[in-house]
């Protein structure tokens, strides 16, 4: 029997499980920056409390995938998908796709006319799906991370 992923928004019953799958990525491609001991330390203040959001991706209440609505101070975005991170036996499975899409439906109930991610070339699996959902490449949108080589825009 398949278990049926499920889509749940944050509660801080998943603080650590945002944490935990965050930086189980970010440590196996690059460093812990500033702005991710920020977010991750903090998602109630430093996102949710501004107006954003995250969700979870539940499989037998176990989460095993997260993405972040982070409202956007840059200038023609309403807001960034950002922390987004799935669980190594959850990877493969569409976990990233169903997340994604589940973050720009909300971006676009939320009123979004444009959203915003940067990531980097490495982690082509995950470029790769942004392509598949509309993102394209920008250039110029100066990132406080150092990781960051690479901005994309969704027109909603």
């Amino acid at each position: 029997m398949i278990d049926t992923p499920k889509i749940v928004p944050y509660t801080e019953e998943y603080k650590d499980a945002f944490k935990a799958l965050n930086i189980a990525w970010i440590e196996k491609y690059f460093k812990i920056e500033e702005m991710d001991r920020i977010s991750l330390n903090h998602p109630k203040e430093y996102i949710l409390d501004k107006g954003g959001y995250i969700a979870f991706v539940l499989v037998k209440d176990k989460p095993v995938g997260v993405c972040a609505l982070i409202p956007c101070n840059r200038e023609g975005f309403d807001f960034e998908l950002a922390k987004m991170g799935v669980s190594p036996e959850a990877q493969g499975k569409g976990i990233g796709k169903l997340l994604a899409q589940h973050i720009i439906e909300k971006a676009k109930a939320l009123g979004a006319k444009k959203i915003f991610l940067e990531s980097n070339r490495v982690l082509q699996p995950a470029i790769h799906l942004y392509r598949k959902l509309g993102f394209v490449e920008i250039k110029g949108a100066v990132s406080p991370y150092e990781r960051s080589d690479i901005q994309m825009e969704l027109v909603l």
